[in-house]
């Protein structure tokens, strides 16, 4: 990994573990809707995280997140159901975020936060093997 994107890689993995915990949280308070969008930023900023590694830097989301599937999922670097994943979080957030009266289950947040644990720990354990100075 290249040495100046390293600091921006912790930075990022930070963000998408303070945003899991913070989903917990809201979760645990009854705030379903914006633990749901706590979930997609955990796996959004891990998406943020794994590009800077390779030294690569998106403005938008959906340009990270069509980076991340072609970079990552479309060469078999990490398991395709990452891609749905991350892809369900990002309509979920935008549902909950934009509709109006949408409402969400407790227990589907339950079933998003334990995708967001599992997308954010494949990213870390991924970026953790990258050998020093090689990009993704």
């Amino acid at each position: 990994m290249k040495s100046e994107f390293r600091a921006l890689v912790e930075y990022r993995l930070t963000q998408a573990s303070e945003s899991l915990r913070s989903a917990e949280i809201q979760l645990a308070d009854g705030l379903c809707r914006p633990a749901v969008s706590r979930c997609y930023y955990a796996m959004f900023y891990s998406v943020l995280a794994v590009l800077a590694a390779g030294g690569q830097s998106r403005s938008t989301h959906a340009s990270a997140i069509a980076r991340f599937d072609e970079a990552f999922i479309r060469h078999g670097r990490l398991e395709p159901e990452l891609s749905r994943w991350l892809h369900d979080a990002f309509d979920l957030r935008q549902r909950a975020d934009y509709r109006e009266f949408f409402e969400i289950s407790p227990k589907r947040v339950q079933k998003e936060l334990e995708r967001a644990r599992r997308f954010v720990a494949a990213v870390q354990q991924y970026i953790a093997k990258l050998p020093s100075g090689a990009a993704p």
